[in-house]
Formats: structure tokens, sequence, C-alpha cells
């Protein structure tokens, strides 16, 4: 078994980089995170980082007979030296749905088009896996943690409570992905294969974090964000005759610096298939491991495939060392209300 990165802190209002576009990608990345010299301020103790990568063909197939050597880590521009490697098929998963309720999902259909999509995703689970449910607005409400009671998150669905307010969308992604990294302490396994599930539509009123910074604080646990956006066809980013491309762009980069993707959902036929491609690909992982930096900070990852017809998809990179854990982490934890007992 790989030796995980251990998170230990991680702030709510830190000013996080990242240092490049997302890892493994064989084309033009999205645009560049900030490079300001805002410091990271996660605080870790590793030993091994273990990285987990997806690839696929250029038809979009999955790709699994891959070996350690089919592989190049390049971290900061230098190529380290994979020391641990684990292949494994169909394995169990651990998703957390993160659900919104901000005032803007009440227009159309929307929250009737999440709350299918989240079935989806609980229906494409096996015995095995588990499943948490989250909901959000300005603040994050964990309805329901781990459980391998897939009904009773689809009942929980029903008493999710009805959309009002703004939305603080990055900030609460930040704070599922340390849930989701709480929930997997002493867990490796688990953790390997562990991702978020956004059902928003994509609107963000009000977080304090941007989406960089988010991306840096998943990307550091290795907890992919995918993102599922429902709307309706008219504000479809992609036809050109809607202003939200700078919406579409910031929540495509940050879920792809993390290893995972944005899919636009304009009808129940789409959050099917995001449904079914998301659990798909936590179940096709790969897990590389190498050895942490000496140099404390954020280190740039860049996952690739020795076969140029191979797309890799892995995190953008990780947190070699840090500092003193950052006033706002307590604030951050008070801001997570507990399920009803």
């Amino acid at each position: 078994m790989l030796r995980r990165l251990a998170v230990l802190t991680a702030s709510a209002s830190a000013a996080l980089l990242l240092g490049t576009g997302p890892a493994g990608a064989q084309g033009t990345p999205p645009s560049a995170p900030p490079q300001a010299d805002q410091p990271a301020r996660f605080k870790s103790a590793v030993d091994l980082v273990s990285v987990s990568a997806v690839v696929r063909d250029k038809k979009g197939r999955f790709v699994s007979d891959l070996s350690r050597d089919d592989f190049i880590v390049v971290e900061g521009g230098q190529r380290r030296p994979i020391i641990g490697f684990e292949s494994e098929a169909d394995g169990p998963v651990r998703v957390a749905v993160l659900f919104d309720i901000s005032g803007s999902m009440r227009v159309g259909t929307k929250a009737v088009d999440a709350r299918q999509a989240a079935r989806h995703i609980f229906s494409s689970l096996k015995p095995g896996d588990q499943a948490a449910l989250f909901a959000f607005d300005t603040q994050l409400d964990r309805v329901s943690g781990f459980t391998k009671d897939f009904k009773g998150l689809e009942a929980k669905l029903e008493i999710v409570e009805q959309p009002f307010g703004q939305t603080s969308l990055y900030d609460a992604i930040a704070e599922t992905a340390r849930e989701v990294a709480n929930a997997s302490a002493g867990d490796g396994r688990a953790m390997q294969r562990a991702a978020i599930v956004v059902l928003t539509d994509g609107i963000d009123t009000k977080s304090r974090l941007t989406a960089p910074e988010v991306s840096a604080i998943a990307s550091s646990i290795d907890v992919p964000v995918y993102i599922v956006a429902v709307m309706s066809p008219v504000d479809d980013p992609r036809n050109g005759d809607y202003g939200t491309g700078s919406m579409s762009s910031g929540l495509s980069d940050l879920a792809k610096w993390t290893g995972g993707d944005l899919f636009i959902a304009i009808s129940p036929a789409h959050t099917s298939i995001a449904a079914r491609q998301i659990v798909g690909e936590m179940r096709h992982q790969y897990m590389l491991a190498f050895e942490a930096s000496s140099r404390a900070g954020w280190r740039p990852l860049e996952i690739r495939a020795r076969d140029r017809e191979h797309i890799v998809r892995a995190r953008s990179g990780y947190n070699a060392g840090g500092g003193a854990p950052p006033p706002a982490e307590a604030e951050a934890k008070n801001r997570v209300k507990q399920p009803e007992r």
C-alpha cells in the first residue's frame, strides 16, 4: 500500500498558488493561476506523495493496461522517479455529493435536475462504495456523513432545504475537501478513490476563496472535484449567447487542476451520462508514488504518459512542508453544521 500525504491543517482564507495547468494535460492547459508571492498554507507531513491518475486514449476510452514505466512524473520541471505503483480495476469509491441550495437554484428546474443527478450518482454505486451528502448556500451543511446506505441518502435528498440566499460555491468546495480528507484519515485506500461531485448552476456570489485557491486545497490532498453545472439550454455558456463564459472557465480550471472535470447538464440525459462517467473514472485510477520534495511549499506536478496517444488527468501539485496553522482554520471548522441526531 502506498503511504499517503498526511494533511494536518488548511486555511479557509489563505491565498494559495498553483504553478501549472491541469496535471497530465497533453494539449494547451487552462489559463495559469496566479503567480503572486502568496505562500501555500497547508501543514503536511510527507514521506511519499501519491497521486491518482486517470488515463484515456484520444477516443475517450479508459486505458487500463499500463505499467509504472508507461508514466512520467515531472515536479517543478524536473523528472522524479516513480517508486510506488498501483493499478486496480473497478475498486471501491468514496463520493461526497455537494448540493447547491442557494437562491439561484430556484430558477427553472435547476434544483429538480440537481436532485436527479444526485440520484444517478447514488444508483451508480456498488456494495463496498461509500457516499456522503452535503448542502450549501453561504454555509456548508453536512446532511449525512459517509455511508453505504445509498437508499437512505436518496431519501435525504427530499428533505434538503429549499433554495434560498446567496452562494459561497468556492468556499463550500474547499470545506468539503477537508471533510473528505478528515473522513479518510487513517484509511489510505478509501482516500485513493475519493472525490467531490458538485451539483450547482455555477453561480458564486459570496465566497472568500477563488478558484485557484480552492483547487490548491483540493489538489494538495488529492481530492478530484467534478462539477455538474445544471442549467437551461439558453444559459449554456457553450452557445456564446449567455454571459457565463468566465464562470464556465473558472469552474473548468478548478476541476481540471484537481484532476476532476466540468460537465454542463441541460437535460436529464446529460446528468445521467455525467454520473456514469464520474464514477467510471474513479474506478479506473492508477496510483503513482514518489519521494516528497525537501523544499517546503507548493510543488507543481505534471503526470504524463510516454505514449502521446494517451491523455492523463491528475492533480496539479502538492504541498511539501508548511507553516503554523492559520487562525482562520478554527473559523472554517465552525462554519460546518453537523447533521441532526
